[in-house]
């Protein structure tokens, strides 16, 4: 799921802006979702950026079986340049 931050429109006047929306703020949202038009604290304009995405962080290595059956050929290499199917 990514997280978006929101920065305001007009971060140098701040009869436009908040000081939340001045500064940035970060919103984890669904890509399906809309973004946000408004600031939620003023309800004056801002614009979004993708900052970061959150990935799963994969704590146990693949194994070969489990490579094997996501679909992936696994190659071992026998010499130069000899690769086997395992």
């Amino acid at each position: 799921m990514p997280i978006y931050e929101y920065i305001s429109e007009h971060p140098e006047d701040p009869n436009r802006s908040c000081k939340m929306c001045r500064k940035g703020y970060e919103l984890r949202r669904d890509l399906k979702r809309e973004p946000h038009t408004k600031c939620l604290y003023c309800k004056n304009p801002v614009k979004k950026k993708v900052s970061r995405v959150v990935v799963p962080k994969v704590t146990a290595p693949v194994s070969l079986s489990d490579a094997k059956k996501a679909g992936f050929t696994v190659l071992e290499k026998r010499g130069t340049g000899e690769y086997e199917k395992l």
